[in-house]
């Protein structure tokens, strides 16, 4: 039986080569037959030391081109250690400054290097031999292959039911080989956090850092998913009749405009219509508790093999029920519309207004100040000289202080009492909301201790006020000394470049370090279906050139604070594979005198995609890091069939990354250095 076994494997691996033969093997005898024809000279203008090809002609900077030819045979004996300018045909070295042409075609002289390794940077991303020089060869023809597979409309569209298929016929073994081989291993990094270690090793010796995630979903079917969806949106008090009379007068009150906030069966299933964002659903505590584990061995893991210099991502829906989220959302809402129905105006933290003005109010509204529930009302009010900034005390909430219920109470205007503006919880939910906090407490302290930074991701809008709330509370707790904890802005969304204005105005103002990624967003299909089919306003901007707008308005706006309060008090990460954003950053930071060595700016892309953009700006000297999924083959299907679907999206994307695939294989070929080990020398920033 072992026997079998081996002969089915040893068949199956020579079956798997048979087919990346057959897809590389014309072009490889097309272009190799070639070799023989290329003289010595043309050889050595195509590549050398200092100078690339650009795929149709060798060009040079700054002396003559015969000058830049002696240079070329002179430094022809390249050594990993020394310093060789790679960029798109266009840059020379002169001791320790460098010049390289823009991607205008100027030419301009970069910083002076302080010691590391730091290549040209061409902002066309074009170099080829650039962005793939971490690779070997045949990673390079999976990557070939895996894109060429994400170009076919059909196995992209039944992708996932292929993946079962072929785990049941070809078997554990072999479908995992199959894997590896293929999707699994141009897109995940490896099964564990000891397996991983050598892949985020090559990486940072090519400039590039790591998020870590564990990429592990569940693959459940779309009615189990509902089912779970609408028991965790669901509060126990409402099914069971327990409403307060106030909380019912609330509710009706605000239905029109707050129904956004509430489970509906047609989008119970949160995956649907969403590639680009992994979905967790709430099955009980104990999965919340296994989940915590995971985050905390994702921040160990980062720790051990990061140097200090990773991002650990967690999603906060992973960690507790869902139904809290969207109830803390609906708070945010109301708690804004009440402020505006006292003081007349809109955005709680830029009005100049104190807790007095309410006072005021309240004896022109008949409500006695002496009243101990409104006076206590009153003094747990966020304020500091120049005004208010919240009407609760959500330190309490973060630390556990107080109940939700008794926190989230205002003075009505027309009866004077004290009534509440979140909707009915049982003692078992008010529970449920302290465990959620204590785990984010403990993922907290974990990357506190070590030295470990923490992505929050965004979801959807109906959680996300109530995220972004607990992640700004979780800044101000544990940014005290340097950014640990992020939050993440969706730019899509109309209200994006305020809230970011609003949480950069808190943070300047409580005095703690500000850390922002800025995305563009993931749920933009799902959120516009759901605002027209539930009845309330697309909180989306209404075209991908008016997201451009608001993504470059905001990023512009972090810049300039970081310019101007100086130090690393904001710090940014450009989440993008957009490169025109990437370009757009890049010259805005030195139009503002901002550089790679302040450390405030940083990219991420996801790893498998993109490799143009993020190895050479890392190779460059910029901050730069690779979204790195990790976990075993069978467990991270319903990940790799997203990519694959993301991938399919972007076909212009993939066409360029193909095209530069070939350019670099074809030069590989041409120099004889299909063998070619990758070793670099690049420090990340």
């Amino acid at each position: 039986m072992c026997t079998l076994q081996r002969a089915a494997a040893c068949a199956g691996n020579m079956a798997f080569n048979r087919v990346w033969l057959t897809l590389v093997a014309p072009k490889i005898v097309q272009y190799a037959t070639k070799v023989r024809f290329v003289s010595t000279q043309s050889s050595r203008s195509l590549y050398g030391g200092v100078c690339l090809s650009d795929g149709r002609k060798s060009v040079a900077v700054g002396n003559e081109k015969e000058k830049s030819s002696s240079s070329l045979m002179s430094n022809r004996r390249w050594k990993s250690s020394e310093t060789t300018a790679q960029t798109i045909g266009c840059a020379v070295t002169n001791g320790t400054t460098t010049t390289t042409a823009s991607s205008s075609g100027e030419v301009k002289e970069s910083d002076k290097d302080d010691g590391a390794h730091r290549d040209p940077l061409d902002l066309s991303f074009e170099n080829a031999e650039a962005a793939y020089k971490s690779k070997t060869s045949l990673e390079i023809v999976r990557a070939l292959l895996v894109f060429s597979l994400c170009s076919a409309p059909y196995l992209v569209e039944h992708n996932a039911q292929l993946m079962k298929l072929g785990r049941r016929i070809l078997g554990r073994r072999l479908f995992r080989l199959l894997m590896k081989c293929s999707f699994y291993g141009h897109f995940v990094a490896g099964e564990d956090q000891h397996e991983i270690r050598p892949y985020i090793e090559k990486m940072r010796q090519f400039g590039v850092k790591t998020i870590l995630d564990y990429s592990v979903e569940e693959d459940i079917s779309h009615q189990k998913a509902e089912q779970l969806e609408m028991e965790a949106c669901t509060s126990a008090a409402e099914t069971q009749g327990e409403p307060s009379v106030d909380d019912e007068a609330t509710i009706s009150e605000n239905q029109t405009t707050l129904e956004q906030y509430h489970v509906h069966r047609s989008f119970a299933d949160r995956r649907e219509a969403v590639v680009a964002a992994r979905t967790y659903f709430y099955l009980n505590e104990a999965q919340c508790e296994k989940n915590m584990e995971i985050f905390l061995n994702c921040i160990d893991a980062v720790s051990g093999s990061t140097k200090s210099t990773g991002f650990a991502a967690i999603k906060m829906t992973a960690l507790g029920r869902p139904q809290l989220l969207m109830q803390l959302s609906e708070v945010i809402a109301r708690a804004r519309r009440y402020f505006e129905e006292v003081t007349g105006h809109q955005g709680i933290i830029f009005q100049d207004i104190k807790p007095s003005y309410f006072e005021k109010r309240f004896h022109e509204a008949q409500i006695l100040t002496e009243n101990p529930d409104v006076n206590k009302w009153l003094s747990q009010m966020t304020y500091d000289q120049k005004g208010l900034i919240h009407l609760f005390s959500w330190s309490g909430l973060i630390d556990c202080n107080m109940l939700l219920s008794d926190l989230f109470q205002v003075p009505n205007l027309q009866t004077g009492k004290m009534e509440p503006i979140i909707t009915a919880l049982t003692e078992e939910e008010e529970e449920m909301f302290r465990n959620m906090m204590r785990r984010l407490r403990t993922i907290a302290n974990r990357a506190t201790e070590k030295n470990v930074r923490v992505m929050i991701d965004a979801e959807q809008t109906y959680f996300q006020p109530a995220i972004s709330r607990i992640t700004m509370e979780l800044m101000r707790k544990y940014n005290r000394e340097k950014a640990i904890i992020f939050n993440t802005y969706q730019c899509y969304l109309k209200r994006a470049d305020m809230n970011v204005l609003l949480d950069l105005e808190q943070a300047e103002r409580q005095n703690f370090y500000f850390g922002a990624k800025l995305v563009r967003g993931a749920y933009l299909e799902q959120e516009r279906m759901r605002a027209a089919t539930v009845g309330y306003d697309d909180p989306t901007l209404p075209s991908y050139e008016s997201t451009n707008f608001i993504y470059e308005r905001t990023l512009t706006e972090c810049l300039r604070t970081i310019k101007r309060r100086g130090g690393q008090k904001v710090a940014v990460m450009v989440a993008s594979h957009n490169e025109d954003t990437v370009r757009f950053t890049v010259n805005k930071m030195k139009e503002l005198g901002l550089g790679p060595k302040d450390r405030v700016v940083c990219f991420g892309q996801l790893l498998g995609m993109c490799d143009q953009v993020s190895f050479p700006l890392g190779q460059a000297g910029y901050s730069v890091y690779k979204y790195v999924p990790y976990g075993p083959v069978e467990e991270v299907l319903p990940y790799l069939s997203r990519r694959a679907q993301e991938n399919s999206g972007i076909l212009k994307k993939v066409r360029k990354e193909r095209r530069l695939l070939w350019k670099e294989l074809k030069r590989r070929i041409l120099k004889g250095q299909l063998f070619y080990t990758p070793k670099g020398n690049y420090e990340p920033v």
